[in-house]
């Protein structure tokens, strides 16, 4: 009946929501099963008509009625399960499964029957029983090579059917794989079923959240609780689950009622035959392989579930990122984000095991209780007494344990977001000597997270005792008040072999799930602590979609503005209070209808905002820095709160922000960014932006693959790159962040006349211009002056002169001290030069068109000319104008084998190695692991000691029963040794997990990240130029996640499991010896599966390791230019991107989780016949055996299928697990840097005087790659102030890095001893051989000496910290202001505040609440970056050194304040050497000397005044184009 109610609920079901896969069917075996099923019914109808005929109970005429039925709906079912299914119906297959089953029961019984007594005719039973047998052939039979399955491009997993599911014989063909040669990612490709895809897992689980949040916000009742939103998503999937696990609980305890008919057959064994004990083992042996396959599969449908759980959550988490508002983006930072996906989202990767488990749990105890009852009566009431004893500790420590977690998670966020910070800014870390103040301050949060971790370990020590020792406490407690009181009438009770071991075994087994209360409670705190912080990220507010009214097109009438602001306040936080908090937790939007009934702007960052900007205008936005300038962008594109007022833009929008946004891609990607490739509109682009010559230089063309966060291109590159992504995009609007601040003068000249300016690439599109230069103001159509946050002037350049208000002071305080400069030049260079009157503005000659590049011959030559990347290669000679197609034309067939800077991430070949293992265990201490393994022993000892009591207490009762004249033993020795045993056991278990979790792991985790954090702070910086972000934080979190808990936690089961299953197989043997000719077998097949799960296994975990860099790199790039995706409204590609990575993850994941449930099958299979031998031994030697020892022997051998399947799968995934071990090894085993201090000598306060020679200096940034810097020979007075000038790549940065040794001199003992490319000296050599210079030549590369030390002498924090710069990326750390000025914590505050008042920032500082104490947000976002410029200024300040270096620190400036930085550098460091790179000319123009840059070699040095005068010079073509003469 049963089965014909399914077969109808799943025709619905298919006919309701199932979709026909349109690809035939397989006739051969369509056919013959829809036959086979037909006869079937038949036959059966057959039986019920002679059954009726004879009279015979209704009850069985219509049971046969009813299979008749079932078999008819079958066929149907069939039909269309080849419809709507590519694989054989799971309820068919169950159907004759068990129809075959009884058939074969009902058989076996007619055979007894007499014949007279049979009323169906055998033969038919025969026949029925052949038909379903060749039935089920044909439904079982594999299909994968049908032509529907085929077709189907299905999974494997899809096409199986329930069998091979069980057995996973689906995945076979990866295991042969495996056991042929390593696997590879190839290898495992498709095998995530359809259904768990993030997209379907995200569909479901976000509907269903949404729904939640709007019920609970429009009736206001309840909280948010995102975990049992996905309980109710999953729930469907889970009754089938929890089913099983039923199932599994009822044949599992069938087991110790078979031991008890065992062992009375044993005692009584004359009057049954030997059969029946054959019977006996035989039931056992297929009820165990029956729970064995359940189990199994039940697991893996559990971890589906969970890989489809995380595959929404990790879903959920990036589209919520990408809709963060601003003060949620404060509030949760990169590390916090990435977190939140590579942790808290994990912890769901094995959560619906343990989740059910309660469920299972309290079933299993249930049972284990009634059946105590039925041997023990009621003294089993005095063992569940102390097994509710145990609940309120439990309850407490889980509490504790929760506390616990929840302050190691909090302490791993803060760690990885300094991490995160410190690794993105590596290059400013080196510069300033700060590794080891980073390094002191990560360790400190890394102390607090592992004392957190030291806390859980003394919670695991308590949950211990509660679950592992449990099970003997209550044995003790049960067996105590039996022999005392448990007879009839409350007298002694009688121990015999049935009551004892059958006991025992339900003891073991109610351990079982005791034991597994530690797990289910670990990982259940686990998943919900980890699941509220993914609530409250999902809850936390986001960005508004009303504050700006968007629409698609433009207007219509070009008088209409495309950009509209009237009345608008700003703010980047909101005043308002957080309505994300506990009080409502509800996922609320900045509303955009409350604007204007709210007017509190007192935080307002801009306010009475009121613009208009038409299609195809120019505006600049202008003033000083922290006005707001970027800002006013950021509120367009819809990144701010608006407070009030409205704002509205028409168009697509492209936006370019002040600090460039690169991608991990190639040049082409980046600059598509996803659009299609339009080969004339690609090169008009490229040329416009100038990136023609570049790409020229680069190995592969646009082709190249541009490092993360474009670290193998300058500064200018950079922008340009950007610019050209924008360009592209053909967007109706523009909003340029200053994008010509970063590029040389010649550059911005190109850029403006082809791209930006009136008769630029843009010149039909509304562009909105923040700049800080001033000589293409004249040009633009309208100028947007801001001063504190508002609009002070508007107009034209002509009107604003005339008004002679905040614009015109502007202008005239530049010009004033521009002409005094130009006056000085002139009085020094003579009628040469001639000044203009008004020196307002430069003097431009009118740009040049797309369409005839080479009319301005200057700007053609110089674009020619315009040399190299930041590596140093020559750009190839090209004929015609620079616009020539054959620059791009046959991009895709320059290859090198520099074209690729990330590498893919190195995977090692085969096992574990030894080496790896001995330094994880060294990291624990051998003391420690060989002290745990014998505390190991010795409590096993005490486990099968109390057991071996009891049967010796046994015998003695015995034989006191049959001889009268042996005293019976003393009770109250029975339970004092007992007691004894119990509580020895007790303490060791107490000690062991205090030893491993709180001793051992805290100092393997500490030694090994403390070696990992130190090395990584002092590896190369080419290591952080070819290796993602997104990579080493991998180590750093998931890596350390499975060191600090996973491993620890397969070390302790591994040898707990290890002990237990040496102790019952020595215990079998002892018992039962015939077992020893078994034994060589059985550990031979467990040594062969053993080596196969290692030999597939470990690769299997390489690839999912590996998987996951990918999917945090794209998570760490997406959040780092979230402004750009969100303003060119790119989500829904990028969202895309990390679907397919995240699938890419999920099915490398169920890849090695369908390995681990293949070989547990195989496992569980073998131990099952662990069991059978010993139960058929038992039986063949009835007669001499004590039923005793058989019983206390198969006691044991019941759980050994259980044990040895766990001991070998966890020792395979402590090997698999020490892949993490493997990949921190893989970083703490790379050369580093040189040392932070030699043995060197300095003199005190040196440098004292500040000379700088360099000595015939060479530099490449890493072996292999051309020389950035060739033969450069200067020398630099005390005091001099040096100008260093150069067209983008000509090394002017370099020059930088080799004076800090973050480069070293080409070919120098140091730079082949940090060298990790593995190359020979002959190969990076050859590599860098110049057509013009031999090997000889390039044997040195030089040396630079500082106050006539050599610097490669010296150690790098001595002379880091020597040394002063100004970065050319102002960079910011989040902690407070004080931090970011003195890390070290060494100076006093009046110091800190003096040099704030110096760089012109004291009053904006102490403006802000708390001072220095103010916290910096992450990347220092809350910072301006001109303001971030002035803080670097600060630090530099407070550095009393005698040589400073400024590296282009004033290109995100406004001409104000680059005037106050310079006089400020002027005043401050007059009797100091000052380095200065810059791209503004005028910058330099009053240094003592320039040196010139052209292709990494000196091309001039001079005095400015001299290399004027010389109008051949490269100088004097820069500084002309500069408009500087």
């Amino acid at each position: 009946m049963s089965a014909w109610i399914l077969f109808i609920v799943r025709l619905y079901y298919l006919r309701k929501h199932g979709k026909p896969h349109n690809l035939g069917r397989t006739a051969w075996i369509y056919w013959p099963t829809q036959i086979a099923m037909s006869l079937a019914a038949i036959v059966i109808l057959v039986q019920a008509i002679i059954l009726y005929r004879n009279n015979s109970p209704p009850v069985a005429t219509l049971g046969c009625l009813i299979m008749g039925v079932a078999w008819i709906t079958a066929v149907l079912l069939n039909h269309d399960e080849h419809i709507y299914e590519i694989r054989s119906s799971t309820l068919i297959f169950a159907f004759y499964v068990a129809s075959i089953g009884s058939t074969v029961t009902i058989l076996h019984t007619h055979f007894d029957l007499p014949p007279t007594d049979r009323v169906i005719p055998i033969e038919l039973n025969v026949l029925f029983s052949s038909i379903l047998f060749l039935g089920l052939i044909f439904e079982a039979w594999p299909r994968g090579s049908t032509r529907v399955q085929q077709s189907s491009g299905a999974p494997e997993y899809d096409k199986a059917n329930i069998f091979s599911r069980l057995i996973f014989y689906h995945y076979q063909n990866i295991i042969s794989i495996g056991l042929r040669r390593t696997l590879t990612p190839q290898d495992t490709a498709n095998i995530l079923p359809r259904e768990l895809r993030t997209d379907c897992g995200y569909k479901e689980f976000s509907t269903r959240w949404n729904q939640r949040l709007a019920r609970q916000k429009r009736h206001k009742i309840g909280a948010h609780s995102l975990f049992w939103t996905i309980i109710r998503t999953q729930f469907l999937d889970l009754i089938p689950i929890v089913i099983c696990r039923i199932a599994i609980i009822a044949l599992s305890y069938l087991l110790p009622l078979l031991l008890s008919q065992m062992l009375s057959y044993l005692q009584d064994y004359e009057d049954k035959p030997l059969s029946y004990g054959f019977t006996l083992a035989c039931g056992m042996f297929l009820i165990s392989l029956s729970v064995a396959l359940l189990y199994t599969y039940n697991r893996y449908q559990m971890f589906l579930l969970s890989v489809s759980t995380k595959a929404a959550l990790i879903a959920m988490i990036y589209r919520k990122a990408l809709k963060l508002s601003p003060g949620s983006r404060m509030k949760s930072t990169t590390g916090e984000i990435t977190n939140h996906m590579a942790v808290d989202a994990e912890q769901w990767g094995d959560a619906m095991l343990y989740l059910s488990l309660w469920v299972s749990i309290p079933i299993e105890i249930g049972v284990a209780l009634c059946l105590l009852y039925k041997f023990l009566g009621w003294s089993m009431i005095a063992g569940f007494l102390g097994l509710l004893a145990f609940l309120p500790i439990q309850t407490w420590q889980a509490k504790l344990f929760e506390g616990s977690q929840g302050d190691k998670l909090n302490a791993m966020d803060q760690r990885i977001r300094l991490t995160t910070e410190v690794l993105a800014g590596m290059r400013v870390v080196r510069l300033y000597g700060w590794s080891a103040a980073f390094l002191k301050r990560i360790l400190s949060i890394r102390q607090t997270e592992l004392n957190a971790l030291r806390r859980i370990g003394i919670v695991q020590t308590f949950m211990s005792v509660s679950f592992i020792s449990s099970s003997l406490i209550i044995s003790l407690i049960t067996f105590g008040v039996y022999s005392l009181w448990g007879g009839p009438h409350f007298t002694p009770g009688k121990l015999t072999p049935q009551t004892v071991f059958v006991s025992m075994t339900l003891f073991s087994m109610l351990k079982g799930p005791v034991a597994s209360l530690s797990e289910a409670t670990t990982s259940t705190i686990g998943v919900l602590v980890g699941t509220k912080r993914i609530q409250e990220f999902l809850l936390r507010e986001e960005v508004s979609e009303d504050g700006v009214v968007r629409f698609k097109k433009t207007p219509r009438d070009p008088n209409d503005s495309v950009i509209f602001i009237k009345d608008a306040t700003f703010s980047w936080t909101d005043s308002s209070e957080d309505i994300l908090g506990d009080h409502s937790g509800e996922q609320d939007r900045l509303l955009a209808e409350h604007d204007n009934s709210y007017n509190d702007t007192s935080s307002a960052t801009l306010q009475s905002i009121n613009l208009s900007i038409l299609g195809g205008k120019l505006t600049a936005v202008v003033g000083r820095v922290g006005q707001g300038k970027s800002s006013l962008l950021s509120a367009i594109i819809g990144e701010m709160y608006k407070i009030q007022g409205k704002v509205q833009v028409s168009g697509k929008v492209a936006y370019v922000p002040q600090q460039a946004w690169i991608v991990n891609a190639t040049l082409r990607d980046n600059i598509l960014f996803g659009n299609d490739y339009d080969e004339d509109r690609y090169r008009y682009t490229l040329y416009a932006c100038g990136l023609e010559p570049d790409i020229a230089m680069l190995p592969a063309g646009d082709m190249t693959e541009i490092g993360e966060r474009g670290i193998n291109l300058s500064g200018g590159q950079k922008q340009r790159v950007s610019l050209a992504r924008a360009a592209y995009d053909n967007a109706d609007i523009y909003l340029l962040d200053d994008p010509l601040s970063a590029v040389d003068a010649h550059v911005d000249r190109h850029l403006w006349d082809n791209l930006i300016g009136p008769s630029g690439l843009l010149r039909d599109k509304a562009r909105v211009l923040v700049t800080h230069g001033i000589h293409h103001l004249k040009d633009v159509d309208q100028i947007v002056v801001l001063k504190e946050g508002s609009i002070v002037e508007q107009g034209h350049y002509g009107e604003l002169m005339k008004n002679k208000q905040t614009f015109y002071q502007l202008i005239k305080e530049y010009s004033v001290s521009h002409a005094n400069e130009r006056k000085k030049r002139k009085n020094s260079t003579g009628p040469l030069l001639e000044i203009r009157d008004e020196g307002i503005e430069t003097n431009h000659s009118s740009a040049s068109t797309l369409e005839a590049p080479e009319t301005n011959n200057q700007d053609a030559l110089s674009f020619e000319e315009l040399t190299t990347s930041e590596d140093g290669t020559e750009n190839e000679e090209t004929s015609g104008d620079s616009g020539d197609n054959s620059q791009v034309d046959h991009k895709d067939e320059k290859k090198d084998n520099k074209a690729e800077l990330i590498a893919a991430e190195n995977m090692k070949i085969g096992n574990v190695d030894l080496k790896t293992s001995h330094i994880y265990f060294r990291a624990m201490s051998y003391k420690n692991v060989f002290l745990i393994l014998a505390l190991f022993i010795a409590a096993q000892a005490c486990l099968v000691g109390s057991s071996l009591w009891l049967k010796y207490w046994i015998k003695r009762s015995e034989e006191a029963d049959k001889d009268p004249e042996n005293p019976p033993p003393s009770v109250k020795a029975f339970l004092g040794v007992y007691a004894l045993l119990t509580f020895i056991y007790v303490v060791l278990y107490l000690v062991i997990p205090w030893l491993v979790f709180a001793v051992a792991r805290i100092r393997a985790s500490e030694i090994l990240f403390r070696n990992l954090i130190t090395k990584i702070l002092h590896l190369p910086m080419s290591f952080f130029d070819t290796t993602p972000l997104g990579r080493i934080l991998n180590r750093f979190s998931s890596d350390f996640s499975a060191v600090d808990e996973k491993i620890p936690n397969k070390f302790f089961d591994m040898i707990y499991f290890g002990v237990s299953v040496a102790s019952t197989f020595m215990l079998v043997t002892y018992t039962t010896p015939n077992f020893i000719y078994v034994m060589p077998f059985l550990i031979a097949g467990y040594w062969v599966i053993q080596n196969a799960i290692l030999r597939i296994s470990t690769p299997l975990v390489r690839i999912y390791s590996v998987s996951k860099s990918p999917l945090y790199q794209h998570f760490s790039e997406s959040l780092n230019g979230v402004s750009t995706i969100r303003a060119m409204a790119v989500q829904e590609r990028f969202i895309v991107e990390n679907t397919v990575r995240m699938d890419y993850l999920a099915n490398n994941f169920l890849a090695s989780m369908s390995c681990k449930r293949w070989v547990e099958v195989q496992l569980r299979l073998l131990s099952t016949f662990v069991l059978l031998f010993a139960s058929l031994f038992a039986v063949l030697g009835r007669s001499r055996l004590d039923p005793s020892l058989v019983g206390l022997t198969l006691s044991f051998a019941m759980s050994i299928t259980e044990e040895i399947t766990s001991l070998v799968r966890i020792y395979c995934d402590f090997q698999t697990q020490l892949v993490a071990v493997e990949r921190v090894v893989e970083y703490t085993d790379m050369k580093t840097e040189a040392p932070d201090h030699t043995d060197v000598c300095l003199p005190l306060k040196w440098p004292a005087q500040g000379r700088i020679q360099f000595k015939n200096y060479s530099t490449r940034y890493r072996e292999g790659l051309d020389l950035v810097l060739r033969n450069i020979s200067i020398e630099i007075l005390p005091g001099e102030s040096v100008g260093i000038v150069g067209r983008t790549g000509a090394g002017k940065s370099s020059l930088t890095l080799a004076l800090f040794r973050v480069v070293e001199a080409a070919n120098s003992y140091w730079a082949k001893a940090t060298d990790n490319t593995g190359r020979t000296l002959f190969e990076s050599t050859v590599t860098s051989i110049d057509n013009e210079e031999s090997l000889f030549g390039q044997e040195s590369g030089g040396s630079i000496e500082v106050d006539g030390i050599d610097i490669s002498t010296i150690g790098l924090e001595d002379l880091r910290k020597s040394l002063a710069i100004i970065p050319q990326d102002p960079t910011l750390f989040a902690g407070s202001i004080r931090d970011n000025l003195d890390p070290f914590n060494e100076l006093e505050d009046i110091d800190l505040w003096e040099a704030l008042e110096r760089s012109h920032l004291k009053t904006y500082i102490q403006s802000l609440p708390g001072g220095l104490l103010y916290e910096v947000s992450q990347n220092g976002e809350n910072f301006s970056v001109g303001q971030r410029s002035l803080i670097c200024l600060a630090r530099a300040l407070l550095r009393k050194t005698k040589v400073l270096i400024m590296d282009e620190a004033t290109a995100a400036v406004d001409v104000e304040t680059d005037e106050l930085i310079q006089r400020t550098i002027r005043q401050e460091f007059k009797d100091r050497t000052v380095l200065t790179i810059a791209h503004r000319i005028k910058t330099v123009m009053d240094s003592d000397k320039i040196l010139v840059l052209e292709k990494g070699r000196v091309s001039e040095f001079d005095s400015p005044s001299r290399l004027l005068k010389n109008k051949d010079s490269l100088f004097y073509k820069l500084a002309e184009q500069a408009g500087e003469i």
